[in-house]
C-alpha cells in the first residue's frame, strides 16, 4: 500500500514510511485509552464500547480510500483513537463474570485477539488489491482500480458492523452506578422555614471522583509497574526471536529459513492455544492469580539467558552439515548418526526454550490482566485501571520493537565479549523480566481478590 503513495521515491523507503504508518496507529491507540475507561465509569460501558464500533468501523472505510500518504496517515490514526477503547471490554468480562470463571474468561481475551490477528492478516493479504488479483472476477469494477485496498477494509467493516449491531441488540450495561443521594433544603439546624416547601425539593449530590493519582497506592503502583515490564519484555521478544532466527549463525543467530521460523511459530502458537483454552483456568485455581503471574516471570527468566547459547549448535551444525533446514535432516537410515542428534537435539532444545517462554507469557500476561481488575477499588475506577494498562502496554509495543532491533543490530554489528556480543538484547529481557519477578514478589496476597466485586457485594 505504502508503495503506491507518491512519497515514496526508491523501495528502500518503504520500510520507515510503513512503521511510520504503523506507529501512528500504536501512538494514537495507546493516548486516549485512559479517558475512555474514566469515560466508561463515568457514563457506562455499553455507550464507549458502540462509540468505538461506530467510530472504527467509519474510520476503517476511510482508510481504504486512501490515495495519499497523508490521508492514510490520518484516517489510521482516528482509527487508532477508536479503538483505544478495547481495554473497556476487559471492564465488561471482569463484571459480567464471578470469581468462579473470571479467570477462564479473562484469558480467552488474548487468545481471541491473536486469532483475529492471524485472520485479519490472511483476509488483508487475500483480497489486497483484487482487481490485479482475480482480474476475472474483480476486474470490471473500476473503485477497485481506484482504490486497491478498499475491499480488505469493507471485509474488516462487515466484522465490525456485525459486532456494532450486535451491541446495539443484545449488549445490556454491566457498571452498576450508584444513586445520587438528595437533600432537602433546610436551614443548618435541620429545621423547617417559611422558605421550605412542604414536599421537600431534592437536589442531587454526587460523590466526589478521586482522582487517579490519590488513588494509586504502593501496592497499585507495583502491579501496574510489573505490568508495563512484562510488556515491554513480551513486545522485545517476539519480535528479537523472528531476527534471532533469521540471523546466519556466523552473526550469532540460527540461520533459519522462513519455513523453520515458521515452523517453530506455530507450534508455540498451538501450545497457547491450549493453555489459554484448557490449561490457566485450573493452574489458577490451583495456586491463585497472583502466584501465577510470578511463576510465569520467573520461568521465563532463565529462558533468555539461555536461548542465544543455541546459535553455537547451529553454527556447528551448519559448519559440518550444510545448514539447519527441515528439508536437510537425515535420511530415515542415518537417524541414529550424530548429525541427526545434533539436529534432533537443537530443535528439541529450541521447542522447549519456546514452550516455556510461551506458557511464561500467558502465565504472567493473563494474570496481571486479572490483577489491574483486581485492585480497582470499585466498580466506577474499574475502567479508568483497565485503561492505563491498556496505555502502558501499547507504549510497550511500540518501544519494545524498536529497543529490541536496536541492541540486536548494535551487538551484531560490534561483536563484543559477553554479554555485549549477540546475547546483549536476550540479556536485556531476561534482566527486565527478573526485576518484574522481584516486583511482583512485593505484592500481598490481597491483590488476589476481586475489589469491585467485593464493594458490590457489600452494598447488596
Amino acid at each position: 500500500m505504502v508503495e503506491s503513495f507518491d512519497i515514496v521515491k526508491q523501495p528502500e523507503d518503504v520500510p520507515f514510511y510503513a512503521g511510520l504508518l504503523l506507529t501512528s496507529y500504536s501512538f494514537c491507540q495507546a493516548i486516549p485509552s485512559m479517558y475512555w475507561g474514566a469515560l466508561s465509569d463515568r457514563i457506562g460501558r455499553r455507550p464507549v464500547l458502540l462509540i468505538g464500533l461506530a467510530g472504527d468501523l467509519a474510520t476503517f472505510v476511510l482508510f481504504g480510500l486512501s490515495k495519499s500518504y497523508t490521508w492514510a496517515i490520518v484516517t489510521r490514526s482516528l482509527n487508532g483513537v477508536f479503538a483505544s477503547n478495547s481495554a473497556v471490554v476487559k471492564s465488561v468480562v471482569a463484571e459480567i463474570a464471578d470469581d468462579t470463571n473470571r479467570p477462564r474468561m479473562m484469558a480467552l481475551l488474548p487468545l481471541m485477539w491473536n486469532v483475529g490477528v492471524v485472520a485479519g492478516a490472511a483476509v488483508g493479504g487475500l483480497l489486497a488489491d483484487p482487481a490485479n488479483q482475480y482480474p476475472s472476477i474483480f476486474g470490471r469494477f473500476e473503485i477497485l482500480h481506484t482504490f486497491p485496498y478498499l475491499l480488505p477494509c469493507l471485509a474488516g467493516s462487515v466484522t465490525t458492523a456485525i459486532g456494532l449491531v450486535t451491541g446495539l441488540l443484545k449488549l445490556q450495561e454491566t457498571l452498576v452506578i450508584e444513586p445520587a443521594t438528595f437533600i432537602p433544603e433546610a436551614q443548618e439546624d435541620g429545621t423547617a422555614t417559611e422558605s421550605t416547601p412542604l414536599v421537600a425539593q431534592r437536589n442531587a449530590e454526587q460523590p466526589k471522583r478521586p482522582s487517579f493519582l490519590s488513588l494509586m497506592t504502593p501496592t497499585r503502583k507495583l502491579v501496574l509497574g510489573t505490568n508495563v515490564l512484562l510488556w515491554l519484555v513480551i513486545s522485545m521478544e517476539h519480535n528479537l526471536y523472528s531476527m534471532f532466527a533469521a540471523t546466519p549463525s556466523s552473526s550469532g543467530g540460527l540461520g533459519f529459513s522462513p519455513r523453520n521460523i515458521g515452523a517453530s511459530l506455530a507450534f508455540t502458537s498451538i501450545a497457547v492455544l491450549i493453555l489459554q483454552l484448557k490449561g490457566y483456568q485450573a493452574i489458577n485455581a490451583k495456586f491463585g492469580t497472583l502466584k501465577c503471574c510470578q511463576i510465569g516471570l520467573q520461568i521465563m527468566t532463565p529462558v533468555f539467558f539461555a536461548i542465544p547459547f543455541l546459535s553455537l549448535l547451529s553454527s556447528h551444525i551448519e559448519h559440518a552439515y550444510g545448514g539447519v533446514t527441515l528439508s536437510s535432516l537425515p535420511a530415515p537410515e542415518n537417524w541414529l548418526s550424530f548429525a541427526a542428534l545434533e539436529y534432533c537435539a537443537l530443535w528439541l532444545l529450541l521447542l522447549v526454550f519456546l514452550l516455556t517462554r510461551t506458557v511464561g507469557d500467558a502465565l504472567s500476561g493473563t494474570s496481571l490482566n486479572l490483577l489491574v481488575a483486581n485492585i480497582a477499588p470499585s466498580a466506577t475506577t474499574l475502567g479508568v485501571f483497565n485503561g492505563v494498562q491498556q496505555l502502558c502496554t501499547t507504549f510497550m509495543r511500540i518501544i519494545g520493537p524498536v529497543l529490541s532491533g536496536t541492541l540486536w543490530g548494535w551487538s551484531i554489528k560490534h561483536s563484543l565479549v559477553y554479554p555485549f556480543n549477540s546475547h546483549l538484547a536476550w540479556v536485556v529481557c531476561g534482566l527486565v523480566t527478573a526485576t518484574a519477578w522481584r516486583l511482583s514478589l512485593k505484592l500481598p496476597d490481597s491483590v488476589n481478590i476481586y475489589l469491585p466485586g467485593q464493594n458490590q457485594r457489600n452494598r447488596r
